[in-house]
C-alpha cells in the first residue's frame, strides 16, 4: 500500500497501520517541522519526506492508495480565536482537499478538532462525507475528543478499554512539589482545589508513585514553584485532560501522597499510545509539543482495522 501523510507530524499514522497489520509499501510524508521529521526518520527510517505540502503535486506521485492527515487546527479549536477558514494555518485543509482530487486515492482519512457546526458542514460538503466523533479516552487515559472524516467502511466507535491516568503513570521515583491543598466542590460535583506551591514545601526525597493513592489533576495556568497560587481541577472520570501542542505551559499532572508534579514526557507517549521512548531524540520541551500535535494512535489503528479486508 502506497500511503500519502499531510502535515505527518510525528508520523503517529504510520505507527498505526503497522499496529493494524497493515503492510506499506511507501509512505510519503509531508512534514516541515524538523523536530517532528527528526523523530519519524528515528522511528521510520524508511519514509520518504516531501517537504511543503503547497508545493507537493498528485501528478509527480506513485499511484496512492491512503492519504491521510489531520491539517492544523489552530483557526478551528474552541480553544482558540476560532477564525476558521480564514486563518493561514486552517486553510491548509484546502491542501488536502486539492490532492485528493489529485491522487484519487481509494481511502482517505482527515481528523480535525470538534469545532462549530458550520465549518464542520464546510469539511464535509468537500469531503463529501460525515465526521464520526471519538473520545481517545475510549482506548487511552486522556480525555480527547476529535472528529474523524474518512470512506473507510464500517468505521464504529472503539470499546471502551476503562484506563485511568493510574495505568499509564511511570513506576520509577519521580521527584514531587510539596503542595497544600484545600477543597472545594462544584455544582458539577467535580472537585477543585486550591493549591499552593512554595520552594519551603517542595520535597527533596523521591517519591514512588503509589497507584491507589493517586489522583489525576490539571492546571490551566502556569505553575512555578516560587509560590504562586492556583486552582487545581480534580477530574471525576480519572483521565488526564487532552494533551495538546502547549501541554507544558498547560499544566496537567498528578497528585500523590500529599504532592504534586506534572506529566513526564513518557506518560504523555502513553496518553497518546505511543510506544516508551518513541520522541526521545528531540528536547523534552519538544517532545510535549510534538505529542500534542500527534494523534491518539489506537484511535486511528482502530479506524484502519476497518478496511484491512477489504483493501486485499
Amino acid at each position: 500500500m502506497n500511503v500519502l501523510s499531510l502535515f505527518d507530524g510525528i508520523s503517529c499514522g504510520q505507527v498505526a497501520l503497522e499496529r493494524a497489520g497493515i503492510e506499506i509499501t511507501n509512505y510519503l510524508a509531508s512534514e516541515l517541522d524538523k523536530n517532528a521529521i527528526k523523530v519519524t526518520q528515528s522511528n521510520h527510517p524508511n519514509t520518504i519526506q516531501i517537504g511543503d505540502v503547497t508545493k507537493v503535486k498528485g501528478a509527480d506521485l506513485p499511484k496512492i492508495d491512503l492519504l491521510i492527515g489531520g491539517s492544523p487546527c489552530q483557526g478551528f479549536s474552541f480553544a482558540g480565536k476560532q477564525l476558521n477558514f480564514e486563518d493561514p494555518r486552517s486553510k491548509l485543509f484546502f491542501e488536502f482537499v486539492r490532492l485528493l482530487k489529485e491522487c484519487k486515492p481509494k481511502f482517505f482519512l482527515l481528523e480535525n478538532v470538534k469545532m462549530k457546526k458550520e465549518y464542520q458542514d464546510v469539511i464535509s460538503d468537500y469531503l463529501g462525507v460525515h465526521p464520526l466523533e471519538i473520545n481517545s479516552s475510549l482506548v487511552s487515559a486522556q480525555n480527547r475528543k476529535r472528529l474523524y472524516w474518512t470512506n473507510i467502511p464500517n468505521v464504529s466507535i472503539p470499546k471502551d478499554k476503562k484506563l485511568e491516568l493510574s495505568d499509564i503513570v511511570e513506576d520509577s521515583p519521580i521527584e514531587y512539589w510539596g503542595c497544600d491543598v484545600r477543597g472545594r466542590y462544584n455544582s458539577d460535583g467535580s472537585t477543585t482545589q486550591k493549591l499552593e506551591i512554595s520552594k519551603s514545601k517542595k520535597s527533596n526525597a523521591l517519591t514512588t508513585v503509589k497507584k491507589d493513592s493517586m489522583v489525576a489533576a490539571a492546571i490551566r495556568n502556569q505553575v512555578t514553584k516560587d509560590g504562586v497560587k492556583e486552582f487545581l481541577n480534580i477530574r471525576k472520570d480519572l483521565k488526564s485532560n487532552c494533551v495538546v501542542g502547549s501541554f507544558y505551559k498547560k499544566l496537567n499532572g498528578v497528585l500523590c501522597d500529599g504532592y504534586y508534579r506534572t506529566l513526564t514526557a513518557i506518560e504523555c507517549e502513553r496518553l497518546q499510545t505511543l510506544p516508551d521512548g518513541y520522541t526521545n531524540v528531540i528536547s523534552e520541551t519538544q517532545r510535549y509539543r510534538a505529542l500534542g500535535n500527534g494523534w491518539t494512535v489506537d484511535v486511528i489503528a482502530h479506524i484502519f482495522k476497518n478496511f484491512k479486508k477489504d483493501y486485499k
